[in-house]
């Protein structure tokens, strides 16, 4: 259980203090947890089984995903560790813990940075996923987000040295960028995010070199043409006159082709149209857009790695016309990994702890982001989390990185958690905490480089398992969205 000074979930937000008192705060705090002890990685005597793990979770999944949940995970080492944020919360509630507290994001790996569209239109780089976001100690997003890379690493072949060199580039741009927020003005360090124009201008000041450029510049174009319109052009299509969801089975079904009775079906749908109608009161703005659309069709669709087997809805809206489309995603919240190793969240609601922790993670969140619970046709509440299906998004292409780009991205990253910790966090005293000298860097790479040995082993244990019987996968999985 981890041991924390400051913030929690569980009470309001206290004042954070004189300046000077909280980085006496972040200095007193490495006599408990010297910035060496991060180093440290060793599975405990009792480590839970992590494929006992995964099976607790998949009991409250949809039975007929998880098999696809599985296949996906099976693909690399990398794509397991995608899916085993609950192995790692296990692991890391035994490490070293320095006391200090921010929004944690709870599944930190390189997948989960990318480019996004603000509500001012502007593209941003940001962390892009909050399943598991709860507070607790900010140095387990770290160790999540430098271990990503390592494993990520040893997929693409990296040597050692260059896994290490990623690493530590993870721990560095984190450490570097507390210490500016620390130094900054207070409504500068809260108002601060990295654009697209940022970036390029952040690559051509390292000298990186034309090739790197145009990667990130072409990854940058494909992001911007994930839009609703192309997300509409590839999801809909038009039956009898009518706008409709395109099956794609199973990874995207139409509520009218799943299995349930006409009865269970409409009563499914009345939920939707009921979850839409009660979110408008979590949006940030009363006078909200998706006032003018109405409800025309729906889909369950699997998503990710680690969420296959949550119950995630397609909702397909209709402002002025046909021509006018909205999509939505409705994507359910369970509890977070974490919180059998923190103090539990302050929210009933699950899907409401996922949204206030976005959008205090996150420099600008989408305009259509809120949450509700809705009850099914089996009479059982769950919550729920609504967000545009897709709007400029884009993320680095794990299988087909090369080391110049993955050190840039991994920059990139490590900054950007930086920057949402500050937000919530005292970075004051983080700063304080992790100094001018690259200790934390050194024991953040060590860390990582053993985690990952460990990644592999459990990534070891889950294919036996598979060939065993023990857990099924579908062959019908495919690259995750």
């Amino acid at each position: 259980m981890s041991t924390q000074d400051g913030p929690s979930d569980s009470a309001p937000y206290d004042a954070l203090g004189p300046f000077p008192d909280r980085a006496r705060r972040g200095r007193a705090a490495r006599e408990r947890a010297p910035r060496s002890g991060h180093a440290h990685w060793e599975p405990a005597e009792d480590r839970p089984d992590p494929i006992a793990l995964l099976e607790q979770q998949a009991t409250t999944r949809v039975p007929e995903l998880v098999p696809i949940r599985h296949a996906r995970m099976l693909a690399s080492p990398f794509a397991f560790y995608r899916g085993a944020a609950a192995i790692m919360a296990a692991d890391l509630a035994g490490t070293v813990d320095s006391g200090l507290t921010v929004q944690l994001c709870g599944d930190a790996h390189l997948s989960n940075f990318g480019f996004y569209a603000s509500p001012e239109r502007a593209h941003v780089f940001d962390i892009n996923d909050f399943d598991e976001t709860l507070p607790g100690p900010w140095e387990w997003d770290v160790k999540r987000l430098a271990a990503s890379f390592d494993v990520a690493g040893r997929h693409r072949g990296f040597s050692p040295e260059r896994r290490r060199q990623l690493s530590r580039t993870v721990a560095r741009g984190y450490r570097e960028r507390m210490r500016e927020s620390a130094a900054s003005p207070v409504m500068t360090a809260w108002y601060d995010r990295l654009d697209a124009d940022e970036v390029f201008d952040w690559v051509r000041r390292q000298r990186a070199g034309k090739s790197h450029a145009e990667n990130l510049a072409i990854g940058l174009a494909r992001s911007r043409l994930r839009d609703s319109v192309r997300a509409f052009s590839k999801l809909v299509g038009v039956v009898d006159g009518e706008l409709r969801i395109k099956a794609q089975p199973p990874l995207i079904v139409p509520l009218s082709d799943l299995g349930p009775t006409g009865r269970e079906r409409m009563a499914d749908e009345e939920a939707v149209r009921a979850l839409l109608r009660e979110y408008r009161s979590t949006l940030l703005q009363q006078n909200h857009p998706v006032r003018e659309f109405e409800f025309v069709d729906m889909a369950r669709k699997v998503v990710g790695v680690g969420s296959v087997g949550t119950r995630a809805w397609v909702v397909l809206l209709r402002g002025r016309d046909n021509g006018d489309p909205l999509l939505l995603q409705a994507k359910q919240a369970e509890s977070s990994v974490l919180e059998r190793y923190l103090p539990p969240s302050r929210y009933e609601n699950h899907g409401e702890r996922v949204v206030r922790g976005q959008r205090i993670m996150q420099a600008a969140s989408d305009i259509f982001l809120g949450w509700q619970r809705v009850v099914g046709f089996d009479d059982v509440g769950r919550d729920f989390y609504l967000r545009q299906l897709t709007d400029w998004k884009g993320s680095v292409d794990v299988d087909g990185m090369r080391y110049s780009v993955a050190r840039i991205y991994a920059r990139l990253c490590g900054e950007t958690l930086a920057r949402a910790h500050a937000r919530s966090g005292d970075r004051v005293a983080i700063k304080a905490y992790l100094g001018g000298g690259d200790k934390f860097d050194r024991a953040i790479s060590a860390f990582a480089e053993r985690y990952a040995e460990q990644n592999d082993i459990d990534f070891a244990a889950f294919r036996e398992a598979v060939a065993s019987g023990r857990l099924k996968t579908d062959a019908a999985a495919v690259t995750p969205s």
